[in-house]
C-alpha cells in the first residue's frame, strides 16, 4: 500500500502517461522545481571572490567597546540617556522594566591605526595591524532584537526558520570547486561553557535540495560523524554497499522523480570520498612553527577558534566554497569588561592571522572574509554601573563589522552613528544590503538567484537589498 501511495503523485501520474503532453508537462515541472534559478547560467557578473570565510561572533560583540569610538561618552558617563536619543524605541524584556538608562562609557582606550587611521579598541592589537586590509562598516542595522531571530535573519535572510542559509544559496548557485570535500563547511567554537545555542538550521538547506546544507566539522573525535568505517567493513565492502544502494535509489528516482533522491545519492558518494580527504585536511603536522606562532598557541588545540581559523585557510587552499565559523559567548549583559578581555584574547590574533596568511599565500584577493555578530550593544547599562564593570543589552539600531579581501575596498570606514552609538546618522547598511553585496562579489545578482517553492520564487534577500558600492574596490 505504501508503495502504491508513493506512486499516486502528480509527477508519477504524468510520468506514466502515454501521451506526449504528459511527458512535456513533467519536464516543465521538473525543470521549474529542481533548477529554480538555473544555476548553470551563473555567474551573472564578473566575480571578484571565489569563496567566503564568515567569522561569525555569536552573541553580538559590543561595537562601543571595539569599533565605534565615542570620546564624548566620558562626559555622559552615568548620565541618563536622553529621550531625544532613544526616541521611544523598542527595548528587550531584559531592560524594559528598568526605570533608568545610565550611559556606560567604554573602559577601553582607542587609537588610530594604519595609513587609513582606523579607530580601534586596545582590545584588538592584532586586528589593528591589518587595519589597512579592512573595510569597517559602523552603520549596520537589523529589525531583529533577540538572538535567535537575529542570527537566523543574518544567516538566512528571514527571521522565521525554514529558509536556506547563505552558504546553501551559494552552493546551490555556484557549486563545488572540489568534488572530494563539501562546498559548505561549518565549525563551532566557544569560550568556556557559555554562549547562545546554535541550531543546525543556521547552516541548513531549507527548501533547497539537502545536498546544499553545510557539513559540520567537529573538534573532538571523528571530524564528521560516522566518517570511519564500522568494524568489519573495509573500503571495498563500503564501495559495494554504496553501489548497491545507488542502484536501488536510481530505481526509486525513475519511479517517483523526487529530486531529493538524487541529492541523497550525491551525498553518499561525497561521504565516501571524504573518508580520504577529511583526514588529510585535519592533519596539521605539515604546518610550520611560524604558522602556529602566527595563529597563536591555541591553534594546536582542536576545536578552538584559532584552530578553526587555521583549518579555514586549509579549506580555502582545497577549494571549499563557503566556510562558516561560529564563536560563541559574546552575549555580555553583565561583566562585560572582563568577558570582553577573554573573548578578544581568543579571537583577535587568529582572525588577523587568517587575513595575513591568506594574503601572503596570494589567496586574499579571491577570498571574502567577514567578521561580526547579529546585532550591537546598547550604550546604556543593563542594571547598575560599578567602578569596574557594566553590561549592555541587545541593540539592533546600529552595529559594526569588518570585511577583507574579495574585491572589498581596503582601509575603508563606512557609516557613522550619533555621539551615543545609538542611531545611524550616515550611510546605513541593512542586513539585506550586506547579503546583496556579498553575493555580488561572488558574481551573483541577488535578484536573480531564486528558487521556486510552494508557488513563489524565493531568494536570500527576499524582496529587499541594495548593493553597497562605497565598499567595493
Amino acid at each position: 500500500m505504501h508503495r502504491d501511495l508513493n506512486s499516486l503523485t502528480r509527477r508519477t501520474f504524468l510520468q506514466r502517461s502515454a501521451t506526449g503532453l504528459g511527458g512535456a508537462a513533467l519536464a516543465s515541472l521538473l525543470a521549474r522545481d529542481t533548477m529554480g534559478a538555473s544555476p548553470s547560467t551563473l555567474p551573472h557578473l564578473m566575480a571578484r571572490a571565489k569563496r567566503v570565510i564568515w567569522l561569525f561572533q555569536s552573541g553580538a560583540p559590543s561595537q562601543i567597546d571595539l569599533f565605534d569610538y565615542k570620546p564624548r561618552l566620558t562626559e555622559f558617563h552615568k548620565q541618563e540617556l536622553p529621550d531625544s536619543i532613544r526616541q521611544g524605541q523598542r527595548l528587550t524584556g531584559m531592560t524594559s522594566g528598568q526605570k533608568n538608562f545610565p550611559v556606560a562609557a567604554s573602559k577601553f582606550k582607542f587609537d588610530q591605526h594604519g595609513q587609513c587611521g582606523m579607530w580601534l579598541s586596545e582590545m584588538l592589537p592584532h586586528t589593528a595591524k591589518i587595519a589597512d586590509e579592512l573595510c569597517l562598516i559602523r552603520s549596520m542595522h537589523t529589525e531583529a532584537i533577540n538572538h535567535d531571530p537575529a542570527i537566523t535573519f543574518i544567516q538566512t535572510g528571514s527571521q522565521q526558520p525554514g529558509r536556506p542559509s547563505f552558504g546553501a544559496w551559494v552552493d546551490y548557485g555556484l557549486g563545488s570547486m572540489n568534488e572530494d570535500l563539501p562546498a559548505f563547511v561549518v565549525m563551532i567554537s566557544k569560550s568556556g561553557t557559555k554562549g547562545q545555542g546554535l541550531l543546525a538550521r543556521l547552516w541548513g538547506s531549507g527548501f533547497l535540495p539537502s545536498q546544499h546544507q553545510g557539513v559540520k566539522l567537529r573538534g573532538v573525535g571523528d571530524p564528521v560523524l560516522y566518517l570511519s568505517d564500522p568494524k568489519g567493513i573495509d573500503r571495498e565492502g563500503r564501495r559495494e554497499m554504496l553501489d548497491g544502494l545507488a542502484e536501488l535509489n536510481q530505481l526509486q528516482l525513475a519511479e517517483v522523480g523526487d529530486p531529493e533522491i538524487q541529492a541523497r545519492i550525491a551525498q553518499y558518494e561525497l561521504a565516501y570520498r571524504m573518508q580520504t580527504s577529511v583526514p588529510e585536511l585535519m592533519d596539521l603536522s605539515g604546518e610550520t612553527a611560524h604558522t602556529f606562532d602566527m595563529y597563536g598557541e591555541d591553534s594546536k588545540k582542536p576545536g578552538t577558534y584559532a584552530a578553526n581559523c587555521l583549518l579555514a585557510r586549509r579549506l580555502v587552499e582545497r577549494g571549499v566554497r563557503f566556510i562558516q565559523l561560529y564563536h560563541r559567548d559574546w552575549d555580555h549583559h553583565g561583566g562585560l569588561p572582563d568577558r570582553m578581555v577573554q573573548q578578544c584574547k581568543e579571537t583577535d590574533q587568529a582572525s588577523a592571522a587568517l587575513v595575513m596568511d591568506l594574503k601572503q599565500r596570494g589567496l586574499l584577493d579571491e577570498t571574502l572574509v567577514i567578521w561580526g555578530g547579529e546585532f550591537g550593544r546598547t550604550v546604556y547599562c543593563q542594571g547598575a554601573i560599578t567602578e569596574t564593570s557594566y553590561g549592555r543589552d541587545h541593540h539592533p539600531r546600529c552595529f559594526s563589522l569588518w570585511l577583507a579581501g574579495g574585491g572589498i575596498k581596503p582601509g575603508t570606514v563606512l557609516g557613522e552613528t550619533d555621539d551615543y552609538s545609538y542611531n545611524i546618522v550616515r550611510d546605513p547598511v541593512h542586513i539585506h544590503d550586506l547579503q546583496a553585496t556579498m553575493l555580488h562579489q561572488l558574481g551573483i545578482d541577488h535578484t536573480r538567484l531564486t528558487y521556486r517553492y510552494q508557488g513563489r520564487d524565493f531568494r536570500l534577500t527576499d524582496v529587499h537589498g541594495n548593493l553597497v558600492p562605497q565598499i567595493l574596490a
